[in-house]
């Protein structure tokens, strides 16, 4: 049992696993200011890592969060490495660009932090790929896969850990229908919980291949721009709305978990980043900086394959066991 709880901070994790910073590299993506992925990129740099590459879209969204490191330790070194996940040679260019760096002999931890939600009209990446999947799944699969050898480098404290949500209780994977038919089965909700799920199933499918690789659900956290394509305002709230589409999915009704800070959200992924003790808990789901109940379907071994084979398929690359 972690000490932590879902009231626990990030500046409080921090300081519990100090000594499992410092000197160690971490690769975050999604690191643009005012998120979580920048909060735990600001709470790490006060315990002396050896480095930390901060991966995003935008450069100018990420200077701010570079300069509060800077100013919280001027002698650490802060990289920042352009990667936009839903385009394949972005993501091969960012691996490429990490992998090529003489400082980065291994990565002792890669956050998969990067993600959209409720996109209320179906989007397509260049490749033809719905925009949830594709941004929460096919990217972090590809750039994961693309960086293991560097996270393999580390040894056993080499750690991957992919931010999932209780989202993936509103869908289970649609094998039969992962594109929507191009737009025309299309649902917001549908296409973000099957992304969650997707991301549970690869955490599984890591952890069966070797892997020390753990799920996160940060829990609800409103401050953030992720929920910015959500319409407040509609006349069906989206979480109303959440609530339907999940019943009709699963069969059971999607309970919200409690609203948190932005420093509560990064310390229920600083846990299972940094907890040594959670290498045996390789395949879990974390809530609260405890291994959480996730839905089978989620974490079956079966669907967890069958997922890695269409995702090699989707991003036209196969990967060794």
């Amino acid at each position: 049992m972690s000490p932590f709880t879902k009231d626990s901070t990030a500046e409080e994790v921090t300081e519990g696993f100090s000594s499992q910073i410092k000197g160690r590299i971490f690769v975050i993506t999604g690191t643009s200011a005012g998120g979580i992925g920048a909060y735990i990129s600001t709470s790490l740099a006060h315990h002396s890592p050896a480095q930390l590459i901060l991966v995003a879209r935008t450069k100018s969204k990420v200077d701010p969060v570079i300069e509060e490191i800077s100013a919280i330790d001027p002698s650490l070194k802060v990289t920042f490495v352009r990667c936009e996940l839903t385009d394949r040679d972005s993501v091969r260019n960012a691996a490429e660009t990490i992998n090529n760096d003489p400082t980065v002999p291994h990565i002792d931890v890669l956050i998969n932090n990067a993600g959209m939600m409720m996109l209320p009209k179906y989007q397509r990446d260049k490749t033809g790929y719905e925009l949830q999947l594709s941004a929460n799944h096919l990217g972090p699969f590809l750039l994961t896969n693309l960086l293991l050898p560097r996270v393999r480098a580390s040894g056993p404290n080499g750690r991957v850990v992919n931010v999932s949500s209780s989202g993936h209780r509103i869908s289970p994977f649609r094998f039969e229908d992962w594109n929507f038919s191009d737009g025309a089965t299309y649902d917001g909700w549908t296409a973000y919980g099957q992304s969650k799920t997707a991301n549970n199933l690869f955490t599984t499918e890591l952890a069966l291949r070797g892997v020390t690789a753990l799920a996160a659900h940060p829990g609800t956290i409103m401050v953030t721009g992720l929920g910015r394509y959500m319409d407040l305002d509609a006349e069906e709230h989206p979480f109303v709305m959440l609530d339907r589409v999940a019943l009709r999915n699963t069969g059971r009704k999607f309970v919200m978990s409690p609203e948190k800070t932005l420093s509560q959200g990064a310390a229920s992924i600083l846990s299972p980043a940094l907890d040594p003790d959670f290498a045996r808990n390789s395949g879990a789901y974390f809530e609260d900086g405890q291994v959480g109940e996730a839905y089978g379907y989620s974490q079956d071994e079966e669907n967890a394959k069958k997922l890695w084979a269409l995702s090699e398929e989707l991003v036209g690359q196969k990967f060794p066991e």
